[in-house]
């Protein structure tokens, strides 16, 4: 006899002996499983009715954990119904004593929707692995791809520098060689553009050094700040002699820095003024030692840069306004610029107003 608690229970009610060997079951489970009480009261264990992947808990935690703790709860195993389905339940069983013998109690109940509530996770994360795996994949490749990109850059940028050394060479020749005025003019007109195409170059090796991650080489010395950038504003002022260049000076003392870095970073900030701003108006080159900070502010007037590209005006490929593009480059000075500044340890900033006009300010520790 069966208490009737027991039978009428909403779930799968056993009671095994330590063995497994169940003693008393109730119709739910028997349902369940597709036996009748008979066969398995005292003939089959819980063991023999889970899959084997069940089986191999049952000897490896289930019966140990009870033995050790007295309770197993929230177990999911698989039992394999007389027809060969398979069910999958959830168990709770603890440890009692029952006439001075040990037994196990268990209740049980059929989890098919937690099942597929849980197989669906499965699915779910395993598709989103697949998403990541793929992303990164992706971004991998892309980086290999901008990578060789650069490296091509780099190494087409430098390869050319021999037949412009070779052209070059070859105009000194002719403008020597006593050349009537017109074929004179055209071999000014070559050198320019040779002379334009080598600085080009120097740009895009050096933003091919900034991108794989080196940055631009510097060799700090101890300099005349004044006198660096007063050499570097001689040049574009002799190239362009309608704009008026004004070089004022701040401050006195020793100063750290690169001169041929600094030249650079001059005429970039120049070309640019020279390019953008008010061509009736001058621009100012301001080198200044203030402190431990030495600066370099280019100021122009003109019409101000939209405020909407600021943040990224130092980037590559980026122009502060369509004006004057025909004579610029590729737009890689203003990050050429940058990493010149970052090089030194500082930083290059710009403002840009109707009003004030626009202050490119590059400022950098002035003791190495």
């Amino acid at each position: 006899m069966t208490d009737d608690r027991f039978e009428a229970a909403p779930c799968g009610l056993l009671q095994t002996n330590e063995a497994g060997l169940i003693q008393l079951v109730n119709s739910w489970f028997c349902q369940w499983v597709g036996y009748r009480r008979e066969e398995l009261v005292g003939k089959r264990r819980l063991q023999e009715l889970l899959t084997m992947g069940g089986r191999i808990f049952h000897h490896t935690h289930w019966a140990p954990l009870l033995r050790m703790q007295g309770s197993v709860t929230e177990v999911k195993l698989e039992v394999q119904h007389r027809d060969g389905r398979v069910l999958p339940m959830i168990f709770n069983a603890v440890r009692a004593e029952r006439d001075g013998v040990s037994v196990h109690e268990i209740a049980a109940y059929v989890a098919r929707d937690r099942d597929r509530y849980e197989q669906e996770l499965v699915r779910s994360r395993r598709k989103l692995e697949e998403v990541v795996t793929e992303a990164h994949q992706l971004h991998a490749e892309a980086k290999d791809r901008a990578v060789f990109a650069e490296q091509m850059i780099g190494i087409v940028s430098h390869d050319l520098r021999n037949p412009l050394s070779a052209i070059k060479m070859g105009v000194a020749l002719l403008e020597g060689s006593g050349l009537p005025p017109a074929s004179q003019r055209v071999v000014e007109r070559i050198n320019r553009a040779t002379d334009r195409a080598t600085a080009l170059i120097a740009d895009l090796l050096d933003f091919t050094a900034a991108r794989l991650g080196r940055g631009i080489a510097v060799t700090r010395t101890a300099i005349d700040l004044h006198q660096v950038v007063a050499d570097a504003v001689d040049e574009p002022r002799l190239a362009h002699p309608q704009r008026v260049l004004e070089h004022h000076r701040v401050g006195d003392g020793p100063c750290s820095a690169d001169p041929r870095r600094l030249a650079q970073l001059v005429g970039n900030l120049l070309s640019n003024a020279i390019a953008y701003g008010d061509p009736a108006q001058p621009i100012t080159v301001t080198s200044a030692l203030v402190g431990e900070t030495a600066e370099i502010r280019v100021h122009n007037t003109g019409k101000p840069i939209d405020p909407a590209i600021l943040d990224t005006l130092f980037e590559p490929m980026t122009r502060g306004t369509t004006a004057g593009a025909a004579s610029r480059s590729i737009g890689l000075g203003l990050y050429i610029v940058r990493e010149i500044a970052r090089a030194h340890g500082g930083t290059a900033t710009v403002a840009s107003t109707a009003d004030a006009g626009t202050t490119f300010t590059i400022s950098w520790p002035r003791a190495q």
